[in-house]
């Protein structure tokens, strides 16, 4: 009999299924059971169910929440920007590879072709990272051949198609790859 969940308010329940029901999901993808989920979770597989309507529900709320781009974000923005401009961008780089790289895993574990319709603040959400990476990039501005807005959306572009499997070929770009396809490409002189 499994023993009696440590009492846990309706949304920290769901907070604790979601998180261990992800690491699940990129192991086990669909065929994830709610024994699994339960017994990583330390509850009966009828808590699952006090918590979300379906298996289904739970798994797309777990998705979700890998998808959040929210500590992307914070992570991008709590980027020392005293540092030198390669430096920082090779930082968010592989900071955005990393994120790719598991979304990507975790599409092909679940069978996805497209992330799940968040629900919420997408476009803000999609705004604030790119304002992220543009005041990475701000205070060297008078460096670029063009307007950083164009250098941010470049460095994002080469990132996604260079942390693709199957872009790639399997051949994933490293960040100071990109970084530097990046900074030959749109620096002025001789940087």
């Amino acid at each position: 009999m499994t023993p009696r969940a440590t009492p846990l308010s309706p949304a920290a329940r769901r907070a604790q299924l979601i998180e261990v029901t992800l690491p699940l999901l990129r192991e086990h993808g669909r065929a994830t059971t709610t024994k699994q989920i339960a017994e990583a979770a330390g509850v009966a597989e009828g808590t699952i169910f006090r918590a979300f309507e379906t298996k289904d529900d739970l798994f797309l709320c777990a998705l979700e929440e890998a998808f959040d781009p929210t500590d992307l974000i914070e992570r991008t923005e709590a980027i020392d920007l005293e540092q030198p401009l390669r430096d920082r961008m090779v930082e968010v780089v592989t900071l955005i590879s990393e994120r790719f790289t598991a979304m990507f895993t975790l599409m092909a574990r679940m069978g996805m072709l497209q992330p799940p319709r968040a629900r919420q603040h997408t476009e803000e959400l999609r705004a604030r990272g790119a304002a992220a990476i543009e005041a990475l990039l701000a205070p060297d501005a008078a460096s670029f051949r063009v307007d950083v807005p164009q250098v941010a959306h470049t460095l994002r572009l080469l990132t996604f198609s260079g942390s693709h499997p199957h872009i790639t070929e399997g051949r994933l770009l490293t960040p100071d790859q990109i970084v530097d396809v990046v900074l030959h490409g749109t620096l002025k002189g001789d940087h």
